[in-house]
């Protein structure tokens, strides 16, 4: 067994660092460092300790184009993470404060055995989803 302690961060290809910065920046993030190295990376950090690297090497949609996320927008499914999920402590609340800061939902919220999700998409078409956790224990083997 590996000695994991924690996820250390997320890296997350984006299209342009600024419009990215600021997205994640009304979710709590705050520009750490960055853009830097042969990629390069920025670097931005929720006062959780949730740290996201943007790799900042992505090809750019033309301007009006939608970017379609290859992992959950077309029918063929391809290997590869999905998304992240971000864990809140009142999924109602998250849903006031989104609407407030005016991101909408992606889709419905869903309660599940382990909680509640809701799911956003970034401004790269990355879905993030945020879940109020109710832990494994309502599951049957």
């Amino acid at each position: 067994m590996l000695g994991l302690t924690r996820v250390n961060h997320i890296g997350l290809r984006v299209g342009d660092f600024e419009t990215s910065r600021d997205f994640y920046a009304k979710l709590g993030f705050q520009y750490v460092t960055g853009p830097s190295g042969p990629e390069p990376v920025a670097i931005v950090e929720h006062p959780s300790g949730i740290n996201i690297n943007f790799i900042l090497n992505a090809v750019k949609p033309a301007q009006g184009d939608m970017a379609t996320n290859i992992l959950m927008d077309i029918a063929t499914k391809h290997t590869g993470y999905t998304h992240v999920a971000l864990e809140v402590e009142d999924a109602e609340l998250t849903i006031r404060q989104l609407g407030e800061l005016g991101i909408a939902l992606s889709a419905e919220p869903m309660t599940h055995p382990t909680g509640t999700s809701l799911f956003i998409r970034d401004p790269d078409n990355n879905v993030v989803e945020f879940i109020e956790y109710k832990g494994l224990k309502n599951l049957q083997d």
